[in-house]
Order: C-alpha cells, then structure tokens, then sequence
C-alpha cells in the first residue's frame, strides 16, 4: 500500500509518500511557511508524487494530521484529505500532533513515558501522555501549566514539544510534525469508515469584533 500524508497544521506545509510493503519513505516536501498553506498544499502533493515517481492513482492511503494546531490550517489539510479519499475510493486517517511529536521523541529515547507539551498560547498546555511503546496513556487536553505538571509527576514521564522552550517574554518556538512519522503512523492504523475530523482542545483565538454591527432597517 501507497500512503500519501498531509501535513498543514502548523507553521509546516508537508507532504509525503510512504511504501508500506518496502517500509520506506519514497519522498517528503516540505516548507515552513506559517500560513498560507492552501495555496501551496496541491503543489507540495503533486511535487511528492512527481518525487516518487507514482501517479495519485497509486494512492491506496491518505493520513492527515487533524491537530491540536493551527485552527485554519487544520481544516485546509482535513479538507483535502477527504476530498482525496472520496474521489479515489481509499482509506483516510487522522494523525494528532501529540502523537506525531511522542513517537519522534521514543524514536530516540524509548525508556520511560514521555508527555507530550505543546505550547497553546494564553498560557495553556496542548498535553497528552504515551507509553514508552508509544501508546496513549491519556486523551488529548489543553491545561493549565500547574496542572501540567502535576500529570508529569503522575506518570514519572519525560516531556517533549515546545513548552519545553517556553521562557517569559520570550518568542515562542513553534511545534514542527515530522511528516514522514506522520506516514508510518497514518500507515498502522486500522480502516475507519469515519471520515477524520479536525481535532480541537479549544476555540479559535480569532473572536468576531463587537460594536460594529449595522443596525437592521
């Protein structure tokens, strides 16, 4: 099986293709761009594919990552990903960041349990806890930083995710999703007849403005 996986979640746009027989990533593009990752997603796709030397007919799997992240940039990947899976016929999974950054971390340091902690801004914790064979411990939460380490202490866990850089004043270092792991991950998990939805521990940070409104006539 042929894995194609999406990435626009945060400040990466990022596609790959993945074999799963060969157990090889066949090739990656990626950029960091911040925003405008629906202008440059199909590009980055047909550029992955044109890398591959494979036409999307090849495709027998998309992975997304569903988030937490970027609110406008989840829903352009989600977006995308279904809308491949509909016209191809072929399986569509979700992929969370948490779990995108846990099992780079194990990848590296599989010992002991690691908590993933991304920083969310208005000073909360995107925060989930994994095995040291990377499965999850908890569910997917945003929390307060006292609360944030009262879980680290109860799963006597490593920490990983741009919390871990987060200083006051400082500018904030931005979360970045490993797309080929993004792959390996979309690729060992069971079919689901649900199509993936973008994952959100809470409401976008953009608010309508107020007192602006027009009177009705």
């Amino acid at each position: 099986m042929i894995v194609l996986a999406i990435d626009t979640a945060g400040v990466d746009c990022s596609a790959a293709i993945y074999d799963v027989a060969a157990g090889k990533t066949l090739s990656v593009v990626t950029e960091m761009i911040g925003k405008g990752h629906a202008e440059r997603l199909m590009e980055m796709i047909d550029t992955a594919l044109d890398d591959a030397g494979l036409p999307l007919s090849a495709i027998g799997r998309v992975a997304v990552v569903i988030g937490p992240g970027s609110f406008t940039g989840i829903r352009v990947g989600v977006a995308a990903a279904r809308g491949f899976s509909l016209a191809l016929g072929i399986d569509c999974v979700g992929v969370t960041t948490l779990e995108v950054l846990a099992r780079t971390y194990l990848q590296a340091h599989p010992q002991k349990p690691v908590v993933v902690a991304m920083d969310a801004k208005r000073n909360e914790i995107y925060t989930q806890a994994f095995s040291a064979a990377g499965a999850a411990l908890d569910t997917p939460q945003a929390l307060s930083p006292d609360d944030f380490d009262a879980l680290v202490t109860g799963f006597s866990a490593a920490v990983t995710g741009s919390w871990t850089e987060h200083k006051e004043g400082a500018l904030p270092v931005p979360d970045r999703f490993d797309i080929g792991m993004v792959a390996r991950i979309g690729a060992e998990k069971p079919a689901d007849a649900a199509r993936p939805k973008p994952l959100y521990l809470r409401g976008p940070d953009a608010k309508p403005q107020t007192g602006f409104a027009l009177a009705r006539q």
